[in-house]
């Protein structure tokens, strides 16, 4: 029996975050620069993208770029900017072949011009499909996106329309970016590392981790699968004793 088999499609993540992590590592084994890694990520990202969509599950989140790979070397985030424009041209017509609805994160203004416009295109081209939504976080910070809640919340008390005694983790949840997905069951985080780097750090308090050594741009589908595999043995009890959460 094949790992997908396995699976209990009735007890599957409503929502996968990914931290890819590992293509200049991968690319630095072959003797190549970081970029040869970079490019060779995108199948990985296709398999995974298309693992979500057949299994059924809703959401998935995949750290792109975040607000600290601005420091990387003016090359390499140059030749990531031109490569996620491309890729995202080339994937529209796979994405609305599978209902797949794009959606991004981060503070996208300040993507290279190029790159914001082909991302929105393709976000206002796949509004309307209903499988799997893919949420891409571009030039995220989770601490970033916190503050910006939290000031959104100081103008609503100094305006009157909010009251400090009715600030909960509601209102907070509504004033994040990620206000209108559910909170991520599962987050995968591939090249051995075991650190969430700034991602998602308010959504992912209830979320089950899984870290793999699979360097990112040798991650697949049976890969995948194996997550969803560990996250399925997991007790998520939220608090709760076992005995509670047992029918």
């Amino acid at each position: 029996m094949s790992l997908k088999e396995n699976i209990d499609l009735n007890n599957l993540p409503h929502h996968v975050a990914v931290i890819m992590d590992g293509n200049g590592r991968w690319a630095k084994n072959k003797g190549k620069i970081r970029i040869f890694g970079h490019q060779h990520a995108i199948v990985a990202v296709r398999e995974t993208i298309e693992a979500c969509a057949e299994l059924g599950i809703g959401y998935i989140t995949m750290y792109a770029f975040s607000t600290e790979n601005w420091n990387r070397p003016v090359f390499e985030v140059s030749a990531l900017m031109e490569l996620l424009v491309k890729t995202i041209r080339k994937e529209t017509k796979t994405l609305m072949k599978n209902n797949i609805r794009l959606q991004a994160i981060g503070n996208l203004t300040q993507l290279p011009e190029k790159c914001g416009k082909e991302l929105q295109e393709c976000i206002e081209i796949t509004k309307n499909n209903t499988s799997t939504t893919l949420i891409l976080a571009l030039s995220y910070s989770a601490k970033l996106d916190i503050v910006n809640a939290v000031r959104k919340i100081a103008s609503d008390v100094n305006s009157g329309s909010l009251k400090v005694d009715e600030i909960n983790e509601n209102e907070v949840n509504s004033r994040l970016s990620t206000a209108s997905f559910p909170p991520p069951d599962l987050m995968i985080r591939t090249s051995g590392e075991h650190r969430i780097s700034n991602f998602l750090l308010w959504e992912l308090a209830y979320a089950e981790f899984y870290f793999t050594d699979t360097l990112w741009p040798d991650f697949r589908k049976e890969h995948l699968y194996e997550a969803i595999l560990e996250y399925q043995k997991r007790e998520r009890r939220f608090g709760k004793t076992s005995e509670q959460i047992k029918p």
